[in-house]
């Protein structure tokens, strides 16, 4: 029987050992921690339900797929429920905008903060149809193993104008600084500053606008949950609470796996679904290659990372919808801060999440749950104590939801908690508690990520954000249809 072994159970990892196991590979998946999920890990505290992320859930066709492979359908497991509007954005003159595929109320949107912006949103839909089809139909699931796949496709990038940048490509179509930071916020959700990541990126628009916005009820641990009972259904072993150390090689193959408890057990295929850095500077530490590798990895552009306010009040908010972006006073600036100058600035913009207008069963009767959400520099470039600054920052959060949308939110505050860089560094091994893997560039994209599999230890892979085609539940399992490919290829 060939075996593989995946490590880390992300949406990544699980998607590709669903693969792997639907094939006949007998397939194990090593977690470090006491759930499944990695990014989306959840707690449970005072009758709340507090989802880590991601919560936006997007094209479900991508993860019905999985159960399709050996004729299921995802409904046995996961129950997914429409949300509308997708966000609404709020900026600080309170000026609301909800975002969504209904075309008539979303041109209405339009029209009552520019009027002269429909038209120019009309040729923005048909650009990101355009690099829809090219970057995610064509080529979100194919591995970039060398250099001629690049040069392949770089005529398609090129007649994109692939090099400008989201908030540039939208901006030629948009006149409204408004309708411009409307249009081009979703490469935040994924790590990548608008300002500088490829106009490809734009695609997320037509994604949305085809496949609409899901929540999975009872939270997206429940989607995990739901990908594990289909993996162990399928005969596939998941192994909890117990971190892989070592990938032990011979010559330019892997040939085992060997945790923390001193279980050790020899495969055919490895494939790692944990941070890229850790895959390779520790995990493969006593090989040339996992040395060379993880130095030459560390010095790319990373990500930054988040700081995530969870909290759960009295009181129920059928106003405030499931996701809102709360912009703060500066756009570019702002970015900039982040992105370049790793600095905390006194400003921010918080993604609010707010499961229970459309679940309630993820908060007592009578409760909501809530999480508020920053991004900040990474700790390689914001080197502070997070221990020191993390309740100051929590608080700043909270007091701004409260100006803005709950007044007495002090008060009403049930249970709270955040979870910082830090955090994402001590229990991911995430690189600088990077939130997202490599930042996503044009220089840092499909054949320039970290490739599915490795060049020089042949039967050694990657899945996950750190891998073409990159973060976002749509990305991460694109990338296990690529590896699973590439592995199934290989093991045949």
């Amino acid at each position: 029987m060939t075996r593989a072994c995946i490590i880390g159970s992300g949406f990544g990892g699980l998607a590709l050992a669903i693969r792997l196991q639907s094939a006949g590979i007998e397939t194990t998946v090593i977690e470090a921690r006491d759930k499944p999920g990695g990014r989306a890990y959840f707690w449970q505290r005072d009758g709340f339900t507090f989802d880590a992320g991601p919560t936006v859930v997007t094209d479900p066709p991508c993860l019905e797929e999985l159960w399709k492979l050996s004729g299921h359908e995802m409904s046995e497991d996961v129950e997914l429920m429409p949300v509308m509007p997708f966000y609404r954005l709020n900026w600080p003159d309170g000026t609301n905008f909800d975002y969504s595929n209904d075309e008539t109320a979303l041109r209405n949107e339009i029209a009552r903060l520019d009027p002269s912006d429909i038209a120019g949103y009309e040729e923005f839909l048909r650009y990101s149809a355009h690099v829809f089809e090219e970057g995610y139909v064509k080529l979100g699931a194919v591995p970039f193993l060398d250099f001629a796949s690049m040069i392949k496709a770089a005529p398609a990038l090129a007649r994109h104008q692939a090099w400008r940048s989201v908030y540039s490509m939208v901006s030629k179509f948009i006149h409204s600084e408004k309708l411009r930071e409307a249009f081009s916020f979703h490469t935040l959700l994924v790590g990548g500053n608008p300002m500088t990541t490829s106009a490809i990126y734009a695609l997320i628009h037509k994604l949305e606008k085809d496949g609409g916005v899901w929540w999975a009820k009872g939270g997206t641990n429940r989607l995990i949950a739901g990908m594990v009972r289909h993996f162990e259904r399928l005969g596939g072993t998941v192994r909890l609470g117990d971190p892989a150390i070592q990938v032990h090689t011979l010559g330019n193959r892997a040939t085992a796996v060997e945790t923390a408890s001193g279980w050790k057990q020899n495969f055919d295929a490895v494939a790692s679904n944990a941070d890229l850095v850790h895959s390779y500077r520790d995990l493969l530490g006593d090989s040339a290659r996992g040395r060379r590798q993880g130095k030459a990895l560390a010095k790319k552009r990373w990500s930054p990372s988040l700081f995530v306010v969870h909290f759960g009040v009295e009181g129920t908010w059928p106003g405030i919808p499931h996701h809102m972006i709360l912009f703060g006073p500066r756009y570019k600036g702002l970015l900039e801060d982040i992105y370049d100058h790793g600095v905390l600035p006194r400003d921010f913009s918080i993604y609010l999440h707010h499961p229970t207008v459309t679940d309630p069963s993820v908060a007592p009767d009578g409760m909501s749950t809530f999480y508020a959400l920053v991004p900040v520099a990474h700790m390689g470039k914001l080197p502070v104590d997070w221990d020191e600054v993390g309740p100051v920052l929590e608080k700043r959060i909270l007091d701004e939801v409260g100006r803005r949308l709950i007044p007495d939110i002090h008060s009403r505050i049930v249970t709270k908690f955040h979870y910082a860089p830090s955090d994402f560094a001590a229990d991911l091994h995430a690189h600088h508690g990077s939130a997202f893997s490599l930042e996503p560039l044009l220089t840092q994209s499909a054949y320039f990520r970290a490739h599915n599999r490795d060049d020089d230890i042949d039967n050694f892979y990657l899945v996950g954000a750190g891998t073409h085609p990159g973060a976002g539940i749509p990305g991460v399992v694109g990338s296990a249809k690529a590896t699973a490919g590439l592995m199934l290829e290989d093991l045949s």
